[in-house]
């Protein structure tokens, strides 16, 4: 009888592959409450690697971190129409603490846009108060219909930028800057995945912005997922919460301001862009082991892995040893196949006596001998081989399962046989995009005939991105 797959294969059932990869890898397990995750440590060293690439990138931009409260004043939220609208039936409100019933209900914080304005407000009195770039790292709650760990909870981990401007250019200028030089930079040069940058039509636009910039990623079914947004406010909240500054003509002026964020949600991306039937497969710049030392039995290798896991550090290569020899070599070998990292050394008796070490590199697969000294030398070659490698099947993925099509009904059948269709936007506009919606296919974003950003208010000879998402 054939032995069972560790995990569902893909082609069978592409979700519970998804799940049972999160079990298996021991990244996740839901919560106690229905929608909320718990994130095992495997799994949020994934996340630390990410707040640190990105922290920095956000940090290289001009942003400060800060820190906001998790209780925002219900009051707050109606003073922006259009926003309280729009996160109106994913809002947790707290009517009672203390044991009393609370004067004013306070909303778990959905996005911190109202209370970061508030402050906004007392803190921008000139414009030599301006730019105001915070960001800040936290926790958000959106009540979630539908849950799926790591791409829709009710709780999450993001970071959240918020910025005030004294115009309209530099406020839409540095949301294009956090778009390309933060997010983009991050997602293509680190998590591996080859993003299409583009922004959103009005029907898919965050609820009180005047523009959204969105990254999109095909996953491995060929289903869109959105990894990241920026957004131009336009004047909206500066207008609700009387955020002023005197220009330099001594005329008081409303800022222009941006949000922009990233979650969690990247490390489901992450799963879904580069996880094969085998388990996990983590890009070498991003892991936070990049590579594993394996002693596969005896005290001598034991004492060489450790040695030899020594020498890596030195190098600058994340390496964790694994000396469990009492624990079989075969099922430990599973399990970091499993948590994807990128290369494992594995040495025994003989190839102690031999001066060698056997490399597996998980990401291309396969095996082969290597002597011991040489894998200082080797190894970051090897590593940024291998992120070269999933960088370049995620082109070629999206590449070829992406059609041109002329018709709304071609546009369709692309989405729901498994792949995104580019249309022109004069083809599809906002009637076409309704009919996709019934089908449960909408426009993921609108890119120039070149693949660039178009201008906001360039609908003209734009192109619109259609798919199927998550």
């Amino acid at each position: 009888m054939a032995k069972a797959p560790i995990l569902t294969p893909q082609a069978e059932d592409f979700p519970r592959w998804y799940q049972d990869l999160i079990n298996k890898a021991e990244l996740a397990d839901n919560g106690p409450v229905r929608g909320t995750m718990v994130i095992r440590p495997y799994g949020y060293g994934l996340w630390e690697r990410m707040q640190q690439e990105m922290d920095a990138r956000i940090k290289d931009a001009g942003a400060q971190n800060a820190y906001f409260p998790l209780f925002i004043p219900q009051s707050y939220l109606t003073k922006e129409a259009e926003h309280v609208e729009g996160f109106a039936p994913e809002l947790a409100v707290v009517t009672h603490g203390g044991g009393k019933e609370l004067e004013e209900p306070v909303v778990v914080r959905p996005t911190s846009e109202t209370i970061i304005n508030e402050y906004f407000s007392k803190w921008v009195q000139s414009y030599r108060d301006l730019p105001l770039l915070i960001n800040q790292w936290a926790n958000v709650v959106r009540w979630e219909m539908r849950p799926r760990v790591f791409l829709r909870t009710s709780e999450f981990l993001w970071q959240e930028g918020h910025t005030a401007h004294a115009t309209y250019e530099d406020a839409r200028d540095y949301a294009a800057r956090i778009h390309r030089d933060v997010y983009a930079d991050f997602m293509v040069n680190v998590l591996g995945i080859d993003v299409v940058l583009g922004r959103k039509t009005a029907k898919e636009r965050f609820a009180g912005a005047i523009n959204t910039l969105t990254l999109e990623g095909m996953m491995g079914d060929g289903k869109a997922l959105q990894l990241g947004t920026s957004h131009e406010l336009g004047q909206n909240f500066a207008k609700a919460f009387n955020t002023q500054y005197l220009s330099k003509d001594s005329k008081q002026e409303l800022v222009w301001q941006t949000s922009w964020g990233v979650s969690t949600r990247m490390v489901g991306g992450l799963i879904m862009s580069h996880g094969d039937d085998s388990g996990l497969r983590v890009p070498p710049r991003l892991a936070h082991v990049q590579v594993v030392v394996m002693a596969i039995k005896g005290d001598e290798a034991v004492a060489k892995v450790r040695e030899l896991g020594d020498r890596l550090k030195a190098a600058g290569i994340r390496v964790q040893v694994d000396d469990r020899v009492d624990t079989p070599f075969g099922r430990r070998a599973v399990d970091w196949e499993l948590k994807g990292v990128p290369v494992r050394i594995e040495i025994g008796p003989r190839d102690l006596e031999n001066g060698t070490a056997m490399l597996a590199r998980r990401i291309p697969g396969g095996k082969e001998p290597v002597t011991i000294d040489s894998l200082v030398d080797l190894l970051p070659k090897v590593l940024e081989e291998d992120q070269a490698q999933l960088l370049r099947e995620s082109r070629e993925r999206r590449e070829s399962r992406t059609a041109d099509v002329s018709t709304i009904e071609e546009a369709a059948e692309a989405a729901v046989a498994g792949g995104w269709a580019r249309i022109r936007w004069a083809d599809l506009g906002p009637e076409g995009e309704a009919k996709l919606g019934e089908q449960a296919v909408s426009v993921r974003c609108l890119v120039a005939e070149d693949g660039s950003v178009p201008d906001a208010d360039d609908a003209a000879g734009t192109i619109a991105i259609v798919g199927r998402s998550y």
